[in-house]
């Protein structure tokens, strides 16, 4: 089966460049959801724990059971909200506030612009309310930046109205609150970081998606994705390959198959223009659910060192390329 190689070395490296961001370690909280985007939950979390991190992210409660013991607080996103000394739930909307447990550990999600998940503006009043009167233990408040990797306003606009919830928090009487707004982005971008918490998903797998306008901090990637050989054949010119019979030989020529497939979310793709490796060789034609077909005889080969790269192939974002790969790949470190 095909291999994810994490790469230790470059991890630390990039978690190292956003603790110089936000001025300590302590700061950071890494987020994991969604299976480490597509790197491995467990190692993950037994990498982030090793340097240092305290505080992860989660999708969802069963993600947060994983690695509960190696972290000192755990934020799960969006689930059923239950009373747990180390995890804390998002509250995305009024609705669900009185049907959280009392003695809950909760964190309010603000909605300031993204208009996505959250509490509106004009509802936060009555949300701390409500949150004091049922007896649930508010230990955040957070928004998210629809627009902090863009060369516009919308940042500080965003910013400045989450400033605004802030005071309304220390007015209604709640201390000890965590207030946390930045996303890789945010903080890639930032100058002076002034909050509690900085929520590092992206950046830390090594992709910095702000455009060259900013000032540019070198992250590494720290995924790999290797295939192994599965079998090898001699093609004679004019003979075709896959389904369809998409690529013609165009003379004698050694082809192999190797074990990664769209059924392992690597994508079809259009085998008119073909995908080129990590090493420089080109899918020779149609990629299938468990195979894709090389000029080559490697018994491993690696496939893609750089989702950044491979995703302007595929006309998407880094995100989808490696949070797609199938979570039964195995993982390892390089």
């Amino acid at each position: 089966m095909a291999t994810i190689k994490i790469n230790k070395e470059n991890f630390f490296y990039n978690l190292n460049q956003i603790a110089l961001k936000t001025g300590s370690v302590e700061k950071i909280a890494i987020v994991l959801k969604d299976n480490a985007y597509g790197h491995g939950l467990v190692l993950m979390a037994k990498l982030a724990s090793e340097f240092g991190i305290q505080h992860a992210v989660v999708r969802k409660t069963r993600e947060a059971e994983q690695i509960e013991t190696l972290f000192k607080t755990v934020l799960v996103l969006g689930d059923t909200i239950i009373k747990h000394d180390t995890f804390s739930f998002t509250i995305n909307s009024l609705e669900e506030i009185p049907n959280t447990p009392k003695g809950a550990k909760v964190e309010l999600k603000i909605d300031t612009g993204m208009h996505r998940n959250g509490i509106a503006f004009n509802e936060v009043d009555k949300a701390l309310e409500l949150i004091g009167k049922l007896g649930l233990e508010l230990v955040g408040v957070m928004t998210h930046y629809r627009s902090a990797d863009e060369l516009s306003s919308e940042y500080f606009w965003q910013k400045k109205q989450f400033e605004t919830v802030k005071s309304k928090v220390k007015q209604a009487g709640f201390t000890k609150i965590r207030v946390h707004s930045h996303n890789s982005a945010a903080i890639l971008r930032t100058k002076n970081f002034d909050e509690d918490l900085v929520r590092v998903g992206i950046g830390a797998y090594g992709y910095n998606e702000l455009p060259e306008t900013f000032d540019s901090i070198k992250l590494k990637p720290v995924m790999a994705l290797y295939a192994k050989k599965v079998s090898t054949r001699v093609l004679k010119e004019g003979e075709r390959v896959g389904y369809g019979g998409d690529f013609i030989a165009p003379k004698d020529m050694t082809v192999s198959t190797y074990d990664l497939g769209y059924g392992d979310g690597w994508c079809r793709a259009n085998s008119k223009h073909p995908f080129f490796t990590a090493e420089g060789l080109p899918i020779v034609g149609r990629v299938s659910m468990d195979f894709i077909t090389l000029e080559s005889q490697k018994d491993e080969v690696c496939v893609m060192n750089n989702a950044k790269e491979a995703a302007l192939y595929f006309q998407t974002i880094s995100y989808e390329i490696t949070t797609a790969l199938s979570p039964t790949i195995p993982k390892e470190l390089e």
